[in-house]
């Protein structure tokens, strides 16, 4: 009989182990899917405000279009995909609005508009909280990481349907949020040329 209750305690705390180390991944790993709608949501924010930019800057850069092909091209890939493809893809687009917004500091006329200047501060509140969420998603994703490549969660992770995720990762001279700021006193308050953009 006692041998009886041994075994029944050790199966009852092994089902309780495994409980816990189930409910702690899943957990671990819904955290990593909710960062990543929030990505999800300002990716497509940047998206759906593209369009409005380049309507509002072709009519006055009918000599730059190549610039608004390149983005409105990038624009498209930006919805589909893995996360590593997202991530490309967004680094990708980030660096042909700096383009984009390089080039309108030749038009006076563009950016004393008040369309132009909206949709500026609309992209870089965009772009700063796409910063601050891919920062939140990636430190979701190395907890997970190491919560099933750990012991006791590697024993159990394979089984159970757990896999490693990505990071959502852009290179050193991609991280910086595309500089959109662009004020009427280019002298006192705009970059030099060729400047990096601060972090806010």
């Amino acid at each position: 009989m006692a041998l009886l209750e041994i075994v029944a305690a050790v199966i009852i705390i092994v089902v309780a182990a495994v409980v816990l180390v189930f409910n702690g991944l899943v957990g671990k790993r819904n955290r990593v899917q909710d960062a990543w709608a929030q990505i999800d949501v300002q990716l497509k924010r940047r998206y759906d405000l593209i369009p409005n930019l380049v309507e509002t800057v072709k009519g006055y850069m009918k000599y730059e279009k190549s610039v608004l092909t390149q983005v409105t091209q990038l624009r498209s890939s930006i919805v589909s995909g893995s996360v590593q493809d997202k991530a490309q893809a967004n680094n990708m687009l980030s660096q042909a609005l700096k383009s984009l917004f390089a080039v309108a500091e030749n038009y006076p006329d563009l950016k004393a508009s008040q369309t132009y200047q909206n949709l500026q501060s609309e992209l870089e509140n965009t772009e700063n909280k796409i910063s601050f969420v891919r920062t939140s998603y990636n430190d979701y994703v190395l907890d997970y990481n190491n919560a099933i490549q750990q012991f006791p969660g590697n024993l159990f992770a394979g089984p159970m349907g757990f896999k490693r995720m990505d990071f959502f990762q852009a290179p050193e001279e991609e991280k910086a949020a595309v500089k959109v700021d662009l004020t009427s006193d280019d002298n006192a308050s705009a970059p030099a040329k060729g400047a990096r953009p601060q972090k806010k």
